[in-house]
């Protein structure tokens, strides 16, 4: 086995880690580190930009003080939270604005304009995405518009802006190094899909000169070295979380799902070297880009996953640990006629209805804490059954089995639920630090630690394989009583 490792940056929303990989795609140390969430207004979130990289500088020092040796590292793979936003001076690194952070939605009136005057169209054939403050084009609009002279530098070529994966770059390498990937760069609404370059007639109508761009390159390649841990380390693959987590769960053929069971839920399906144009307000992605071959993806979001287990803990007490939800909701057969929508802060796809509400239909006398409780589980399942649904529509692919990765995936019985429900095999892995796994073998691919795809594959370990059982009337009885439960909390707040 080789002494060589990969160092996976792995910048998430509220915490930035480092994971040292061996050559068998095991973790052997690791280092996390919180940072400040900053809500300057109601709907604004920010983060400083030099704490996002001096939380991810602190963890790979960390990592490197473990009995690991920068000598030792064959590459450095980042992975990161998308679509926020950051500008900085060209010349001395400074930012000129706090980060704009993804869940932000100051420009969601901008957004409104855009969709009022027709651009949705063009938008999301161009982009693959739905107009929405999400994504980074009208933050950085924002940036340019009310930072004092950001325009007039952005124009003279000073400024550079980039997602949080080109800061860390910039940053790693001094500055010589201003690059994302094709993952990132499709989350931006500034980037064409189909060309795989920087849209000029999008570029026109958010008002942002291209001088401003980083250039956009492969997922897996080298794209410069760090210096600063005394020897030279090539930085060699990037992806965003989601498609990292993808790659991560080896998921690199057309047709594979899997979905990430986090705060909310995070879907995606491998749909091949083509877009796949979604008539279900499912967003087109590009997956990755590996040798010059192009993959991409749908995506789907559940606004409220795992967070639905924290309101029955923290809302209204239901449990004392996010760990008893299991227990509980096993003391009973099934949630008799209970149903959950966990729409706390709206809808996501495919329904995108941001003035739905959380709600609980079906309570009789009978109803206990066991029935809420499984009733919770299922309105978790269940939205990731829609979302899946839409994307075989949208692909006309049957799934065949889900994988599964995320901290709520440790519950057993969510998983069964999830399994009966699409009457497919839901696998979970062994390695459950997907994302972090994703930017690693992108990485050791660029730098041959890793030989090919399929040499990967063999290192994916199943822990558990959820077979579906054979009560299908009790699971379409379930699947309508959801859908009407989802109608009638729908527009549940005058817009």
């Amino acid at each position: 086995m080789s002494k060589k490792v990969i160092l996976a940056l792995d910048q998430g929303t509220t915490s930035s880690r480092t994971i040292a990989y061996n050559s068998e795609g095991k973790p052997i140390a690791s280092a996390q580190q919180d940072f400040e969430q900053i809500f300057p207004k109601n709907g604004w979130v920010e983060h400083n930009p030099e704490a996002i990289w001096q939380s991810q500088f602190k963890t790979i020092k960390s990592v490197l003080s473990k009995d690991i040796s920068a000598k030792t590292v064959a590459g450095i793979g980042i992975t990161n939270q998308r679509e926020t936003t950051i500008v900085w001076h060209r010349e001395t690194g400074e930012p000129i604005y706090n980060a704009i952070v993804w869940q932000d939605r100051r420009t969601a009136t901008f957004c409104d304009e855009l969709k009022t005057d027709g651009y949705e169209e063009l938008i999301q054939e161009k982009t693959g995405l739905i107009i929405d403050a999400y994504f980074s084009a009208t933050k950085l609009r924002w940036i340019l518009h009310n930072v004092e002279g950001a325009m007039d530098l952005a124009k003279n070529g000073n400024l550079c802006f980039g997602t949080v994966d080109t800061w860390l770059i910039f940053k790693l390498t001094r500055g010589k190094v201003f690059v994302t990937d094709v993952s990132n760069a499709s989350r931006t609404m500034l980037f064409n899909i189909h060309s795989l370059k920087w849209d000029d007639e999008l570029l026109k109508l958010f008002d942002i000169p291209n001088t401003i761009l980083p250039e956009v390159k492969s997922s897996s390649e080298i794209y410069g070295y760090t210096e600063l841990f005394d020897v030279k380390i090539p930085i060699c693959g990037i992806a965003g979380d989601q498609q990292a987590a993808l790659f991560g769960q080896l998921c690199v053929k057309k047709g594979m799902v899997k979905n990430t069971y986090g705060t909310g839920c995070f879907l995606l399906m491998n749909t091949g070297e083509k877009p796949v144009a979604s008539q279900n307000q499912l967003l087109t992605t590009v997956a990755w880009q590996i040798n010059g071959k192009t993959q991409y993806a749908l995506e789907g979001s559940v606004f409220v996953g795992g967070a639905a287990v924290q309101w029955l803990r923290d809302g209204i007490n239901l449990i004392d640990d996010a760990k008893e939800i299991e227990a509980l909701a096993s003391s009973v057969t099934d949630s008799d006629n209970v149903v959950v929508v966990p729409a706390f802060t709206g809808l996501g796809a495919p329904y995108w209805d941001p003035y739905a509400r959380g709600s609980i239909f079906g309570i009789s006398r009978g109803t206990s804490k066991g029935h809420i409780a499984r009733a919770t589980l299922e309105g978790i399942a269940l939205q990731v059954y829609d979302i899946v649904k839409a994307m075989e529509s949208d692909s006309n692919t049957r799934i065949k089995e889900l994988r599964v990765d995320g901290g709520a995936s440790a519950n057993n019985l969510l998983l069964q639920i999830q399994s009966d429900i699409f009457d497919c095999d839901v696998v979970r892995p062994t390695n459950l630090e997907t994302t972090a796994l994703g930017a690693a073998y992108l990485a050791g691919l660029a730098v041959g630690m890793f030989k090919s795809k399929k040499e990967l594959r063999k290192q994916w370990e199943i822990d558990k394989t959820f077979k579906p059982n054979t009560n299908k009337e009790g699971q379409l009885k379930l699947i309508k009583l959801w859908h009407k439960a989802v109608n009638r909390s729908k527009n549940w707040l005058d817009d």
